[in-house]
């Protein structure tokens, strides 16, 4: 009798990879975008009052954070025979290109109120959209395949189309916006986010129509009642650890791209595409050695290797001379590539260890709690430098007759060094050391990733056996 062959994690093409990528581009291009250009558009270019746009943000914020557990719940529990992921993003993708679009076609001369009416709206419905999105997106990746590299490839595909696109979300809109001094006219700007909108759908829906989900999750699995999903993901030892040492990681990288126009104004007095360089070029460059480090180290070495990198660069920024700066921006633009790229990859080993615990794949759940817990780290961030400023005697442009101040005090450029550097440089510290109690490693995790290939294909043969 022929021996019987030990199951194997899925192995995917390069082909595969590429295309699995350019739905990031797509997403990021969107998001990109979206962040980067509302504010301004409706302060500055349709005057809508500062206190209409905090209200629709403080509404639009708690609509953020609850959305994704529950659009979690809805695709973990989603029991279609086409899948409870793909479908969600190939049908939504249209409207996230309407609802996009729609962000920008408010009337130029309403009042306040409509339109506080118009972005908030618009707002709650494009990110229902990109939410649903980008939760069932990174949902798929721990289910089309179980091995720690394949799921890294396509991770470094995602996070090097997702970065591109951020890119492509500060040069588009400067591109095709009002330039000061000219009478401002909207159409070139608006039928620009008509092109990205129709683009970021047809490479969203591009992705779905190649990568194919696996329905034995789908048919075979039997949803958890909700009390039950609740008590198994907040007794997650290993969800617990990680979404607190990704909690520091969200309130670094927020608090770092917040707070770069102060640091290039300021304190460097440099061009800000000059200063971004410094962190963009090595963090894409760290995307694809974050396997390397991965194959020789292990998945929470090489993570916690890379947060303390860029712990060591952001806590040297205020104690270092001027000229050293931007090289500590280089270690941390390196560093941030292992939470841009290893994240979702120790999410998906805690999803395999709950399948193991639970028998269902939950990927959903744990992705909307994660990002439930972590969108506070954003307000955070932006609540951080105000006070710090205040302290620090920051001279404001309008306190200087709406002109920026540069020979800011010495207590206001340790200010900025501060909550640009020593406060996210000890938040990353803390989060690779919070990583040391996390137990998914060596002989625990070598026998899950066994238990696990077992399991899947016994889910493998049940769904065979119900197609027949």
């Amino acid at each position: 009798m022929a021996a019987l062959t030990a199951p194997q994690a899925i192995k995917l093409s390069f082909g595969y990879k590429v295309i699995w990528g350019i739905a990031a581009l797509g997403n990021s291009l969107i998001s990109g975008i979206f962040a980067a250009l509302l504010p301004i558009f409706y302060q500055d270019y349709l005057g809508l009052s500062a206190r209409w746009i905090a209200i629709a943000s403080a509404i639009y914020a708690v609509w953020n954070a609850l959305n994704d557990p529950i659009f979690g719940y809805i695709s973990d529990n989603t029991r279609s025979k086409h899948g409870r992921r793909i479908p969600y993003m190939r049908y939504t993708a249209p409207f996230l290109a309407a609802t996009f679009i729609l962000v920008w076609l408010a009337p130029q001369h309403a009042g306040d109120f409509t339109l506080f009416m118009w972005m908030l709206v618009s707002m709650v419905l494009y990110d229902g959209c990109y939410t649903m999105i980008g939760l069932v997106y990174s949902a798929l990746l721990p289910e089309v395949t179980e091995s720690d590299t394949e799921r890294n490839h396509l991770q470094i595909s995602s996070s090097l189309f997702g970065l591109l696109g951020t890119l492509l979300g500060f040069i588009i809109p400067d591109l095709f916006r009002p330039k000061a001094g000219a009478v401002p006219s909207f159409f070139p700007l608006q039928i620009a986010m008509v092109v990205v909108g129709v683009a970021g759908m047809v490479l969203i829906i591009a992705t779905t129509l190649k990568v194919k989900e696996r329905l034995e999750f789908t048919q075979v699995d039997k949803p958890l009642k909700l009390k039950d999903q609740i008590k198994f993901t907040f007794t997650s030892k290993s969800f617990l650890i990680l979404v607190s040492q990704n909690f520091m990681s969200i309130l670094v990288s927020s608090l770092v791209t917040g707070s770069v126009f102060y640091l290039a104004d300021y304190v460097l007095k440099m061009n800000t595409i000059v200063l971004l360089a410094f962190i963009f070029i090595p963090l894409i460059g760290g995307v694809p050695i974050t396997n390397l480090i991965r194959k020789k180290m292990g998945l929470v070495q090489a993570q916690q290797l890379l947060l303390v990198i860029a712990g060591v660069g952001l806590i040297a920024i205020p104690f270092v001379p001027t000229a050293l700066i931007p090289g500590c921006l280089v270690l941390v633009g390196f560093g941030l590539s292992g939470p841009q790229t290893l994240t979702n990859i120790l999410f998906a080993e805690v999803a395999d260890e709950d399948e193991l615990r639970t028998g269902v794949r939950r990927e959903g759940a744990f992705f909307g709690i994660n990002a439930l817990i972590t969108k506070p780290a954003q307000s955070l961030a932006i609540a951080i430098p105000p006070f710090i400023l205040e302290a620090a005697h920051f001279v404001t442009r309008e306190a200087n007759n709406n002109v920026a101040f540069l020979d800011q005090p010495a207590s206001a450029i340790f200010g900025i060094k501060v909550f640009i550097g020593l406060i996210p440089g000890i938040a990353m510290l803390l989060g690779a050391l919070i990583l040391f109690w996390f137990p998914l490693r060596g002989a625990r995790l070598e026998k899950m990733q066994h238990d696990l290939l077992e399991l899947h294909a016994r889910k493998k043969a049940d769904y065979d056996k119900q197609k027949a």
